[in-house]
């Protein structure tokens, strides 16, 4: 989907695809007709833009086959579809039963990392559309936060700048620019703004015009750090939004009622990791791994101020009382992002990637409900951007 800002910008909104993991080339393109495609019918637009994730080994196998490459780009157009912005986050296994700490794995201090992003940006070159010459890419934020010390830190801050060259090269020679974002998440080196403001601005981060930002909206909130402090400390720093991507997070009051842990222990589950953070009335924030170590683990988080956990919940869907989500933080991002007279990101992706991992009496129970439920999220983004000033661009 397309939108124009009042001051001619065109912006991209899209839905991630994660939450359709396909580790190979012929999963992807199934992906593409049993889910993707639904979703614009349900949505009754001509084109919708999907944020494609590709895992390792599909990109390897595009990336050596070109045709195969080009049929993707085909099919991906047949079907009304297009892509300007790719998930690099996970490697690979994002579908496994368990993915917990594997998915910051390889970090930046590894050689694939850099290769598999390199690869990603060549893929994505071919594969924007033609009257589109820039896309984006997510990326995790370095590491995780252990073991990493000061010559690991290093180490990746080189493999940025030397993928910033190679990213310079295949501009010039495609006219194709391609941008990278760092992802700040809980747990991770990089878990706040301020701490990307740092790692971007060490001696030998890479240039700002290649690497940036993507700023996951669940992720700021579960940090509980206010949107337009965050943004404005990117600006200051002269770091720039690569893309946002658009995500709720469990958001509970009072989480010293056994009604609120009893509710938050229904989104305990093994496959995916989700951090949650406390929030004290002197202002410090407390954090676990997992939400079962915040409600039973040996050191529990306080309960005297509110909890939020890294679990993406349906925007268009907050779970019942007494939970709700941080759908506040996703507006007043949006609004901080496109609401003045320029916008301060051109691509947005809408990120809910747990569906399957929902309660089971939320949880979608056929692929019709979940492509209703992605295009009723989409639709609800839309409506804010509307709202904001933004047309959308209906062929």
């Amino acid at each position: 989907m397309r939108f124009r800002h009042p001051d001619g910008s065109t912006i991209h909104l899209a839905y991630c695809t994660n939450v359709h993991p396909a580790e190979d080339l012929a999963g992807v393109r199934r992906m593409l007709h049993d889910h993707a495609e639904p979703v614009r019918r349900c949505l009754g637009r001509k084109t919708l833009g999907i944020g494609l994730w590709l895992s390792h080994h599909v990109a390897r196998t595009l990336i050596e086959d070109t045709a195969a490459l080009h049929d993707l780009k085909t099919d991906i157009h047949s079907r009304g579809l297009e892509v300007v912005t790719l998930n690099g986050f996970p490697y690979q296994g994002f579908g496994d039963r368990a993915v917990k700490y594997r998915v910051y794995r390889p970090d930046w201090t590894q050689s694939e990392r850099g290769k598999h992003t390199l690869d990603l940006a060549h893929l994505l070159t071919v594969l924007l559309p033609d009257d589109v010459i820039e896309g984006s890419i997510s990326t995790l934020p370095l590491a995780w936060r252990h073991p990493f010390g000061p010559e690991r830190a290093r180490t990746a801050r080189r493999a940025l700048a030397a993928l910033s060259e190679q990213l310079d090269a295949m501009d010039r020679r495609t006219g194709r620019s391609i941008r990278v974002g760092l992802e700040p998440e809980p747990g991770c080196v990089v878990e706040t703004t301020a701490q990307a403001v740092d790692a971007l601005t060490a001696p030998g981060a890479p240039p700002h015009h290649r690497v940036g930002v993507c700023i996951d909206t669940c992720h700021l909130a579960t940090q509980f750090e206010d949107p337009a402090t965050a943004v404005d400390h990117l600006l200051d720093a002269g770091i720039p939004i690569v893309k946002a991507q658009l995500s709720a997070a469990l958001h509970a009051d009072d989480p010293h009622l056994p009604s609120v842990t009893q509710a938050l222990a229904t989104y305990a589950e093994p496959r995916f990791l989700h951090q949650t953070r406390a929030l004290t009335p002197d202002g410090t924030i407390h954090g676990t791994d997992d939400l079962d170590h915040a409600l039973t683990g040996h050191s529990p988080l306080p309960v005297s101020g509110p909890w939020r956990c890294h679990f993406h919940v349906p925007l268009h869907a907050p779970p019942e009382p007494p939970l709700t989500s941080t759908m506040p933080v996703l507006r007043d991002t949006l609004a901080r992002l496109l609401g003045g007279p320029s916008p301060l990101t051109r691509h947005l992706e809408v990120e809910t990637y747990t569906w399957q991992a929902l309660p089971t009496p939320v949880r979608p129970t056929d692929p019709g409900q979940l492509a209703a439920g992605i295009a009723a999220e989409l639709a609800l983004v839309r409506d804010h951007l509307i709202d904001l000033g933004l047309k959308e661009e209906v062929e």
